[in-house]
């Protein structure tokens, strides 16, 4: 059976609950022409899933490639050395993804921030650029005395299409143009099904990215058929829907009634039966007219957003350069 998500309106960026969806209710929680492995270590659970057919790519909603998730549940705790762990973690991730596309240390490299800095939840890209060691520029001028094991690395945060008038894909083809990378990184913030996963997951993705999509919104992409270059796109889910979130408290109350009685009909009739695409959509035509489908996020989204930040550029940092150590990368973030 194919699993067509956009006719469910379930909107989750993740290509790892685009699989759960896709699996739900089945006895199996395999696709064929998709394959993924999950391994668990020191409080991070580490996903990985290859997209290999078109078959594959139609039932969960997403491009032939690779994904790789990071799960760690405690970083809202904001520890320190967890955050260190996850940061070396994400770096040798990173480093397969280069490896499998022939990226290699001599390779430039253009790292794009996507989001508007005056809005937090959408803040991830702008923050990480500001954390990322860039040496491009070190190249062009003095090329003679940057040490040995530095690659060129550039970045920049285009801004968004509301405040610049023109699209992220535009700005960033201009810039491809001109300096002429091999491979561009591309972050960007997220919109995730569970409220579980928000501030605490990062997928990397070699499909690239679309800036805008957790949100509803259509905009051109960064991939490598619009932008002539292999992407990498690397987000965290930021935010998530109300009308989620008011599905999923729907079903807490109907496991926790299950618990003191065998028959829930009398309490929930009809409403008990649907199954939970069936109650999503229900719960959204009754939000969208109201305009109550809000994007929700954490209230401690200030401090999630630096550090998560934080994390990605000490791993970044840390897989794009040799010189770097990656089981001490906290210590290459300014």
């Amino acid at each position: 059976m194919t699993s067509d998500l956009s006719m469910y309106n379930i909107r989750t960026d993740l290509a790892l609950e685009a699989k759960e969806i896709a699996t739900e209710g089945q006895q199996s929680a395999t696709i064929p022409g998709v394959w993924s492995e999950t391994e668990n270590a020191e409080g991070i659970t580490v996903t990985r899933m290859e997209i290999q057919t078109e078959q594959g790519a139609q039932q969960i909603g997403r491009m032939i490639g690779h994904y790789v998730t990071l799960e760690v549940p405690e970083l809202r705790q904001g520890d320190t050395t967890l955050q260190d762990k996850v940061a070396t973690s994400f770096a040798k991730e990173f480093e397969a993804f280069l490896k499998r596309l022939g990226i290699n240390t001599t390779s430039s490299v253009l790292i794009v921030g996507l989001g508007n800095w005056n809005v937090t939840p959408d803040a991830l890209g702008p923050i990480v650029v500001e954390n990322i060691l860039v040496t491009r520029h070190y190249f062009e001028l003095m090329p003679d005395q940057v040490s040995p094991g530095y690659r060129q690395v550039s970045a920049v945060a285009p801004g968004v299409l509301g405040t610049t008038g023109i699209e992220s894909s535009d700005i960033v083809q201009g810039i491809v143009a001109t300096s002429k990378p091999d491979l561009i990184i591309a972050i960007d913030a997220l919109a995730a099904k569970s409220l579980e996963r928000v501030n605490t997951t990062i997928q990397i993705a070699d499909t690239g990215i679309n800036p805008g999509s957790g949100i509803g919104n259509k905009r051109k992409g960064l991939t490598k058929e619009i932008l002539g270059v292999p992407v990498i796109g690397i987000g965290v889910p930021t935010v998530v829907y109300a009308s989620t979130i008011v599905n999923n408290t729907m079903d807490l109350v109907f496991e926790h009634m299950k618990k003191h009685t065998n028959n829930t009909d009398p309490l929930f009739g009809v409403f008990g039966k649907m199954d939970e695409t069936e109650r999503l959509q229900l719960v959204k035509e009754v939000l969208n007219p109201l305009g109550h489908d809000l994007l929700v996020t954490p209230k401690e989204i200030d401090k999630f957003m630096e550090d998560i930040a934080n994390v990605i550029a000490s791993g970044l940092n840390a897989a794009l350069h040799e010189a770097v150590d990656t089981d001490n990368v906290a210590a290459y973030t300014h």
